[in-house]
């Protein structure tokens, strides 16, 4: 590395500051580091982004914009830039039912959905939270072969989450009603890695579809990766091509 004078770098009084530290030695300065978004490094952009997951989710229960305003110490209009859609002003009514995931996703909110389902419903908080760690893809609600789905959970040995069998069963045969009763059932949640699709949430709705006969089923995917994402594209795009997908 070639070294070069200082006089020949620094203004006078810039230079003169220096000696006050070092003069005469060899000092190395430093690259500067690639400009960061504001608030990467603080991770306030995730704590922002949290919050207002938050007051999405407590509204659509039913929470009030004075009550969260209260809540949360915002503006009227800075409550209402984060509930109200940005497509759609009618507020967006949750419900564990595929009506309700469809209408989140055409909002480009179908994560707010999920942690609503996964926080309520789906009783399935920490795959809640896992989710908020990373920028996840997530593609509205669609029509996908259930032959393409793995189950993690169930009875059997090879399962990740191994259920008990009788439980099992009697849950399976009270889905199997209910799916012949109510088409609205929410969406499968499923994850696509490594060229597989992982059934996450819908166990047991997935062994009932399949003991139906019920060949096509409504999902929701996520995708943590950008390369998984064009490889899931390149492969299966053709079950989302009316998808919207978000990244948050």
């Amino acid at each position: 590395m070639a070294y070069r004078n200082a006089q020949e770098i620094f203004p006078e009084g810039l230079l003169k500051q220096i000696q006050r530290y070092v003069s005469g030695e060899t000092i190395y300065v430093p690259a500067r580091e690639e400009k960061r978004a504001w608030g990467e490094t603080s991770g306030y952009r995730q704590y922002i982004r949290e919050r207002n997951l938050d007051i999405r989710a407590a509204f659509a229960r039913g929470a009030s914009v004075d009550e969260l305003m209260e809540r949360y110490a915002l503006s009227y209009d800075s409550i209402k830039r984060i509930v109200y859609s940005r497509k759609e002003i009618a507020m967006l009514k949750y419900s564990a039912t595929l009506s309700s995931a469809q209408a989140y996703g055409r909002a480009e909110k179908t994560d707010a959905w999920i942690h609503l389902y996964l926080n309520e419903d789906g009783r399935n908080i920490p795959f809640s939270d896992g989710l908020k760690l990373f920028d996840r893809y997530y593609f509205s609600p669609a029509l996908f072969p259930l032959r393409l789905f793995h189950r993690c959970a169930g009875p059997e040995a090879e399962m990740k989450y191994k259920i008990d069998k009788d439980w099992w069963a009697v849950r399976v045969a009270e889905l199997e009603k209910s799916i012949q009763n109510d088409p609205d059932m929410p969406p499968l949640i499923v994850h696509y890695v490594n060229g597989e699709f992982e059934l996450n949430d819908g166990n047991h709705r997935h062994k009932a579809y399949e003991n139906l006969g019920v060949e096509n089923v409504w999902a929701i995917l996520w995708i943590t990766e950008e390369a998984e994402k064009d490889d899931f594209l390149a492969r299966y795009g053709q079950y989302v091509q009316d998808c919207t997908v978000v990244r948050r």
